[in-house]
C-alpha cells in the first residue's frame, strides 16, 4: 500500500464492496449500504425506503436522529467534548444522579460497552469476593447460550463455544449451567462462587425470559454462599421489556446491573450499577476507562433516561408489544409450517422457526429485507424483533404486512 493518503480517499465512493477490501472480515454485512434514517425509517445509497425493525440490535430506542437527542448533543459539543479521568463533569454526574434514584443501586461505573460494563461487573464480583472472604471464592456461574460481551473474560463466560474457539487459553474458573433450571444452579452455586451473571431474558441465546420462580432461586442461592448476583440488563435495559429494566418486573433485585445498548441510543456508553457496600471495592486506580462517561456520552444517556422513564411512555412500549405479539399468533397460526409460537418480553420479541424451517431464520430475514423491512436473528433458529420503543401501530401494521408477503415468498423459493 502507498503510504501517502491520497489528496482523493476521503471523497472517494465507497460501496459494499469496500469492506470487504478494507475492514477485517468480522461481520458479513447486508448487501445494501444505509446513509440516512429517521425515526423507524431508513435509506440505502440507492434511496431505497426500509422500516428498521432491529433499532441497531435494540440498541435506537428512541429511533434514528431522535429530534430532543441531537438537540442535546449539538448543544453539548459547543461546550466540552471530553476530560481525562482526572476530572468529571456535569452530564456525567447527572446522568449518575438519575440512575441510582431510579433503581436499587447507589453507584455507578460508566463505560463505552455493553461488554466493558459486564468485565467492570465480574472484575469487581472478583475483589469483593477476594477481599471480604479470600482467594478461594473466584469462580464465576453462567448461563449456556448466554452473551455478554467480546472481550476474552466476556466471551468466556459467556455460554457459547462458537465464540471462544481459537482463543485459547480461556480464563479458568468459570462454570456454564442450563437456563432456568433450577437444580443445576443449586448444584453449581457453592461456596467457591464468587458471582453468578445471568440474563433476565436471553438475547442472542434465542430470546428466552428467564422464570421468575428461576431468578428467584438464583438470589436464595446467591444469598447462601456469598455469591453476588449480576443481571446483564445490556439488552433488556432502559424500556425494552417495559420497565426501565427488566430486573423491576421479577421480584428479584441483583447486587450489580449493567446497561449499554439503548442508554446511548446509538451513542456509545455502558454503566455498572451497584450497592454501596460493593461499590467501595473498585478503590481508586483498581479500574478505569479512558471515554467512560465522557460530557458527549452522559449528554445523551441522561436524555434517553429522562425520555423513556415516564409512566406513559413505558405503558405505550407494552401495548405496542401486545399488538405485535398478537400479529405473530396469527401468523404463526397461519403458517404453523413456518414458524413456531413467539416468546419474549416487551419490544424484544422472538419468533422460532419450525419443522423442516428450523435453521433458516437468515434466510426468511433477508427475504423481509428484500421487501423493506429489516429484522434481526437470534440464532439460526429464531427471527428477532426490535424495534424502536416508539414504534407506531401503522409501523406495526406495514410490518405485518411485509412478514406476511415475505412469508409466500420464502415458501416459493
Amino acid at each position: 500500500m502507498n503510504a501517502n493518503l491520497d489528496s482523493g480517499v476521503t471523497t472517494r465512493p465507497v460501496t459494499r464492496q469496500t469492506f470487504d477490501e478494507v475492514l477485517v472480515p468480522t461481520y458479513a454485512p447486508a448487501a445494501m449500504v444505509p446513509v440516512r434514517a429517521s425515526g423507524l425509517d431508513l435509506w440505502d445509497q440507492e434511496g431505497k425506503r426500509y422500516l428498521d425493525f432491529t433499532s441497531g440490535i435494540a440498541v435506537s430506542s428512541l429511533g434514528h436522529c431522535n429530534p430532543a437527542l441531537v438537540a442535546a448533543l449539538t448543544e453539548q459539543l459547543g461546550k466540552v467534548w471530553h476530560l481525562g479521568n482526572g476530572y468529571t463533569n456535569e452530564p456525567v454526574l447527572r446522568l449518575g444522579l438519575a440512575l441510582t434514584e431510579a433503581t436499587f443501586a447507589d453507584r455507578a461505573f460508566f463505560c463505552n460497552s455493553g461488554a466493558e460494563a459486564n468485565e467492570a461487573a465480574l472484575k469487581l464480583a472478583r475483589k469483593y469476593a477476594h477481599t471480604k472472604f479470600g482467594p478461594h471464592k473466584s469462580r464465576i456461574v453462567s448461563c449456556l447460550s448466554s452473551f455478554h460481551g467480546r472481550t476474552l473474560f466476556t466471551v468466556s463466560v459467556g455460554g457459547q463455544p462458537k465464540y471462544t474457539e481459537g482463543f485459547e487459553p480461556l480464563p479458568q474458573e468459570l462454570s456454564h449451567i442450563p437456563y432456568n433450571d433450577i437444580e443445576a444452579a443449586r448444584a453449581a452455586i457453592t461456596d467457591d462462587v464468587a458471582a453468578v451473571i445471568v440474563e433476565p431474558i436471553q438475547g442472542e441465546g434465542g430470546v428466552i425470559p428467564g422464570d421468575h420462580a428461576y431468578l428467584k432461586a438464583l438470589r436464595e442461592f446467591c444469598d447462601k454462599t456469598g455469591a453476588l448476583l449480576v443481571f446483564d440488563e445490556v439488552q433488556s435495559g432502559v424500556g425494552r421489556t417495559g420497565a426501565l429494566y427488566a430486573y423491576m418486573d421479577t421480584g428479584v433485585t441483583p447486587d450489580i446491573l449493567t446497561s449499554a445498548k439503548a442508554l446511548g441510543n446509538g451513542y456509545p456508553i455502558g454503566a455498572m450499577l451497584t450497592t454501596e457496600e460493593i461499590g467501595m471495592h473498585f478503590n481508586v486506580g483498581s479500574h478505569g476507562t479512558t471515554y467512560g462517561g465522557n460530557p458527549l456520552a452522559g449528554t445523551v444517556g441522561l436524555k434517553v433516561v429522562e425520555t423513556i422513564n415516564q409512566p406513559a411512555f413505558l405503558a405505550r412500549v407494552k401495548e405496542a408489544s401486545a399488538r405485535i405479539f398478537a400479529n405473530l399468533e396469527k401468523l404463526a397460526a397461519d403458517y404453523p409450517q413456518v414458524f413456531g409460537k413467539p416468546r419474549g418480553l416487551g419490544l424484544l420479541i422472538g419468533l422460532p422457526m419450525a419443522g423442516e424451517q428450523k435453521g433458516r431464520s437468515k434466510d426468511y430475514t433477508k427475504v423481509c429485507e428484500k421487501m423493506g423491512l429489516m429484522l434481526l436473528i437470534a440464532g439460526p433458529d429464531v427471527v428477532r424483533l426490535a424495534p424502536a420503543l416508539v414504534v407506531s401501530d401503522e409501523q406495526i401494521a406495514e410490518a405485518d404486512r411485509i412478514m406476511r408477503e415475505a412469508v409466500e415468498a420464502f415458501i416459493a423459493a
